[in-house]
């Protein structure tokens, strides 16, 4: 950014020189500023080690987007991504596969396996020896640890890299035996932090009291297309133009509160709104209870299922077609959900865990309430019959500068420092 700046002023300048006098000397000394700063600029050679294509979802798209973004600041950038991410017991889905085009114009190689500790060996003297400035690991499962931690520890031999990661969590959602220890592990050789929540800021600071740390949250994700017109949305949804749509957008797992949402949906106001629910992501676990839940309630006329992957090409779709998106966690830290809400513009409810409430002001662009079906339908209930979406979305608008990836980029390079 500060490259680009300093580019734009300097064609000014050149294009439309000041007169003599007063304003040429100024003309004359602002060329020496702009001079001096661009050789002083020294582009960074960065390695993001974590998950990028071939591989699917939130975590790929993250690391694909913070490479673009780097790439536009001038600098040079490589993804190490994964041969083997996942075991199986470690990933309900389908597959973990993208069915997408690789994305244009990035360096990814896939060099690391993930459960395998020669290869974290290999991986990490390589990386060692491309001597890369910066190598920013994104962190979200303890499982990861062992593997990141391995190969941060060799890179930093070099005794040029620095270590920065970005944190999405660093106590899981679900927890297992051992997860302290690992998170440890990896936490003792990164020089530098980024937590997307204050609340995982917090969790950091019981593994590391004094390295470098700053809260950052989640940019945008703005890579999904353009918002649709919502007849057109829901047309190419098979959805009828005389419903109201909130939005279950993710994967499907038990921490995300989709059985309380769906209690929520049991309300008879929600059915006088004539509102409907559209789930859009794979379970990653038993759909069984659901599917139950959704009979028992006797609510499948006002639920639609859409419970494949969806792909990159199609997320506009769900979210231009919505009214409200809604992220009834029973726990949370962050989520990229929000920061695709933010790009298309949507109200939202959040429930009251974790980082959700510190970017959805209530009342402002959605509502905030406690993982409680009956407070669910009663915020939903309240959007529709006071018709909030027109006011909450032009707010949006404005609260959706806050997430810029300028701005994330500016907290790894003040935790660099």
């Amino acid at each position: 950014m500060f490259f680009h700046i300093i580019y734009l002023l300097y064609s000014k300048l050149y294009v439309f020189p000041y007169s003599m006098g007063f304003d040429g000397m100024l003309h004359v000394l602002m060329q020496k500023i702009i001079i001096f700063a661009l050789s002083n600029y020294h582009p960074m050679k960065i390695i993001i080690l974590g998950t990028a294509y071939p591989y699917r979802g939130g975590l790929a798209a993250f690391n694909e987007r913070l490479a673009y973004e780097y790439q536009n600041q001038g600098h040079e950038v490589e993804i190490y991504t994964f041969t083997h991410q996942y075991p199986d017991f470690l990933f309900p889905g389908k597959t973990q596969y993208s069915t997408e085009p690789a994305p244009e114009g990035l360096k990814i190689v896939r060099k690391v396996h993930s459960y395998n500790p020669f290869n974290w060996i290999k991986v990490g003297r390589e990386i060692k020896r491309k001597r890369p400035d910066v190598m920013i690991t994104k962190f979200w499962l303890p499982f990861m640890a062992p593997c990141f931690g391995t190969i941060a520890r060799i890179v930093r031999r070099n005794k040029h890299t620095r270590l920065i990661s970005i944190l999405d969590n660093v106590i899981p959602h679900e927890h297992r035996i051992g997860d302290k220890m690992f998170v440890r592990y990896f936490i003792r050789p990164t020089d530098g932090f980024v937590a997307m929540s204050k609340s995982v800021l917090a969790d950091l600071r019981l593994f590391s009291a004094d390295k470098p740390a700053v809260f950052s949250p989640h940019p945008l994700y703005d890579h999904y297309g353009k918002r649709l017109p919502r007849e057109e949305a829901l047309s190419l949804l098979k959805l009828s133009p005389d419903s109201r749509y909130v939005l279950f957008f993710g994967f499907i797992r038990g921490y995300k509160g989709l059985d309380l949402l769906l209690e929520a949906f049991a309300d008879n106001r929600l059915k006088e709104d004539n509102a409907k629910l559209i789930v859009a992501g794979e379970f990653y676990g038993d759909s069984e209870p659901y599917l139950k839940q959704i009979k028992d309630l006797q609510i499948e006329d006002r639920i639609v299922l859409c419970t494949d992957f969806i792909p990159d090409s199609e997320v506009n779709r769900y979210f231009s077609a919505a009214d409200i998106v809604a992220q009834p966690y029973k726990t949370a830290t962050q989520s990229g959900v929000t920061q695709i809400a933010f790009h298309f513009e949507k109200p939202m409810l959040v429930t009251n865990v974790g980082g959700l409430p510190e970017i959805v002001p209530d009342g402002r662009i959605g509502y905030v309430t406690e993982p409680d079906p009956k407070q669910i339908a009663d915020a939903l209930h309240r959007f529709f019959a006071e018709n909030k979406q027109a006011e909450f979305e032009r707010n949006v608008v404005e609260e959706k500068k806050l997430y810029a990836w300028s701005e994330f980029i500016a907290s790894i390079e003040k935790v660099m420092q």
